[in-house]
């Protein structure tokens, strides 16, 4: 839970501009980039206060996109995962 709110976090002012296609999503790959370098770039103290920060309206609406569209939540995690999840395992974030 604590991990998907920090990546929803980071991304959620640029996922709400998310317009989803037939085929792909542009926007979501460039969101994702983001995500990945805003996390290879923030210190493990960064990365711990971050996670108990509240949401804003706009993180709530793009975690409600993601959560309302299973294929485009899939195709966002399948490029963060491994960058976020290792990130995440050196600051002792995860087991």
């Amino acid at each position: 839970m604590a991990i998907r709110s920090s990546l929803f976090a980071v991304a959620a002012v640029a996922l709400a501009a998310v317009s989803t296609s037939a085929s792909q999503y542009p926007m979501l790959d460039t969101v994702a980039q983001k995500v990945i370098q805003r996390y290879q770039q923030s210190t493990c103290e960064q990365l711990w206060e971050a996670r108990g920060k509240p949401k804003t309206p706009e993180q709530q609406n793009a975690i409600g996109l993601l959560k309302g569209d299973p294929q485009m939540r899939q195709v966002f995690l399948d490029e963060v995962a491994g960058p976020v999840a290792n990130k995440m395992f050196e600051c002792g974030l995860l087991p």
